[in-house]
């Protein structure tokens, strides 16, 4: 022992021991002193007791020269009286075990920030694919239908008739192809003169004793519109009909358009 009590107190040799950073030399010169003078070994009990308050109380984490303030904290307050451990501290691991819960709180939560982030990003990603495979699907649903009506157009038995308006509807034209061997039925609406706004054009088809209403004209980015068949057609006729009325007989006013039709089954 090199030094006496009152300096080895003032040291800070004890409290070092207590937070287990003295080397070999310094920890084997702490116990001898703990075993030789009774004042010292009371002041590591009480020092020993504090800490212990300090770690079931799961302080934050503390550096070595805030040890002499939280000390000077707990001067004032009552101690519980502990049985003496052994000479080597515990509470030492209990501060580090601290340490290593937070650590891992805050790993924890950034993996999980983390994982949220992915998962949203992956969202999007999915979203895009379904966006991009319904954009393909529509788009291959009317390139099916553009090749099946050109194949309708291609096919030697397709019959061209073109529509054209008279003095009441200078403007109109419409071509509509038939095939009467694969019962289909098209129309190109080229031209529409402009209606007031109860009124729309209907296209008929005229049998012997009766007329079928086929629908609507309309342009419609001048793509072909697919119109019902009709078996033994005699002509096909288009009128001005009021509009949101779909009459089972076309008006007693004249057709603004009609062709013969020449169709053989």
């Amino acid at each position: 022992m090199t030094v006496d009590k009152n300096t080895f107190l003032k040291s800070n040799l004890l409290e070092k021991y207590l937070i287990g950073q003295t080397n070999t030399q310094e920890s084997l010169e702490v116990e001898s002193y703990i075993n030789t003078f009774p004042e010292v070994k009371k002041t590591y009990n009480s020092l020993q007791n504090k800490l212990e308050l300090v770690a079931f109380a799961n302080a934050e984490e503390t550096t070595t020269h805030l040890l002499s303030n939280i000390l000077e904290t707990l001067d004032d307050k009552p101690v519980i009286s502990i049985k003496e451990r052994s000479k080597k501290p515990w509470f030492s691991y209990s501060i580090a075990a601290s340490i290593a819960a937070f650590v891992f709180a805050g790993s924890s939560l950034h993996f999980y920030i983390q994982n949220q982030e992915l998962l949203n990003e992956n969202k999007v990603i999915v979203d895009e694919l379904y966006d991009i495979r319904s954009d393909l699907n529509e788009n291959n649903l009317k390139l099916d239908a553009l090749v099946e009506q050109f194949s309708q157009l291609n096919n030697p038995e397709t019959e061209k008739y073109v529509l054209k308006g008279n003095r009441r509807a200078k403007n109109l034209k419409t071509v509509v192809y038939i095939n009467p061997k694969e019962k289909t039925s098209m129309i190109d609406v080229v031209t529409l003169p402009t209606l007031p706004e109860n009124q729309e054009f209907q296209i008929w088809a005229e049998l012997l004793d009766k007329q079928v209403n086929l629908g609507i004209l309309s342009i419609r980015e001048r793509r072909l519109q697919q119109i019902s068949y009709t078996k033994d057609a005699l002509g096909m006729s288009i009128t001005i009909e009021e509009k949101g009325v779909k009459p089972n007989n076309k008006s007693t006013d004249s057709p603004v358009a009609e062709i013969e039709l020449r169709l053989e089954d």
